[in-house]
């Protein structure tokens, strides 16, 4: 707990020294330095992912965000994946680790939707409980050579930095602009498709990149639990650009949403944590 801390304190520190001269200071969590064998990997991504903002006590089996209520992590749920995104507590984020590699086999399996499970809660204290305050948060972050595209997301927790940081990348290899031509969206506070539960639009945190080529699995008319085939048109160089700053991406869903991406750096770093300690 103590090392993990020290690198989560480190990385704060670092993050507010920027803050101090308006300067952008992202964060790569493909390269961000890990604890070695950490004895509780959801709350060392955790407090990594969210330096001085999360705490978690493993201990108590509790977390708190900025000194606010403590809540339950809960219990791990083996029952019907399905259960987990409809009702998640905190731990159930992590039930299904999300893939690092560009495979798409591991999605063919019903439910296999690492990420699409948010506990209410933790987002809501973690980033917004009320449409107006998610929108005083908002920026544009815009990037000429893709298509001059240009996302509202929230300054909360830096989200605007990492996507700066991720279209400065893509904008200097070639071929990328055309995945930006009529994006999808970004914010809008809004309840997911066929569901009562918010998106992670709602929060400033997503942006879903050209619609046409993304593809998703409610227009394919399949029934949820079967979702089928998704032949992504998405390279795998821009699926890396986005998840080394956080970003996870929807078309590694059973449930695939190939045009979104949403900042979950803990997912990233828990999946670090748990394959290859370092």
């Amino acid at each position: 707990m103590a090392r993990y801390r020290q690198i989560a304190s480190a990385v704060a520190a670092f993050l507010f020294v920027a803050t101090a001269v308006d300067a952008c200071a992202p964060v790569d969590f493909h390269a961000l330095p890990l604890p070695s064998d950490p004895e509780h990997p959801v709350a060392a991504s955790l407090e990594l992912a969210f330096p001085g903002a999360v705490t978690v006590s493993p201990q108590t089996g509790s977390w708190s965000v900025e000194g606010g209520p403590w809540h339950p992590l809960g219990t791990p749920d083996t029952g019907p994946r399905s259960e987990s995104v409809l009702q998640a507590e905190l731990i159930d984020q992590f039930r299904i680790p999300y893939p690092l590699e560009f495979d798409m086999a591991a999605r063919s399996e019903a439910w296999f939707d690492p990420g699409r499970a948010r506990s209410a809660t933790f987002f809501s204290e973690l980033w917004f409980s009320d449409e107006a305050a998610a929108r005083a948060s908002l920026t544009t972050v815009a990037e000429p050579a893709l298509s001059d595209v240009r996302y509202r997301v929230t300054r909360r927790h830096g989200v605007d930095c990492q996507l700066s940081a991720v279209l400065r990348d893509l904008a200097g290899i070639p071929g990328m602009a055309p995945f930006f031509q009529d994006p999808g969206g970004s914010f809008n506070w809004r309840r997911i498709a066929g569901t009562d539960r918010l998106s992670a639009h709602s929060y400033g945190i997503a942006v879903d990149i050209n619609a046409a080529l993304g593809g998703y699995w409610r227009w394919s008319g399949r029934p949820e639990g079967n979702a089928g085939e998704y032949e992504t048109r998405i390279p795998e160089e821009l699926v890396r650009a986005f998840e080394r700053r956080g970003f996870i991406w929807g078309g590694k869903w059973h449930h695939f949403d190939g045009m979104h991406f949403e900042y979950r750096p803990e997912l990233i770093l828990h999946s670090r944590l748990i394959s290859s300690p370092e």
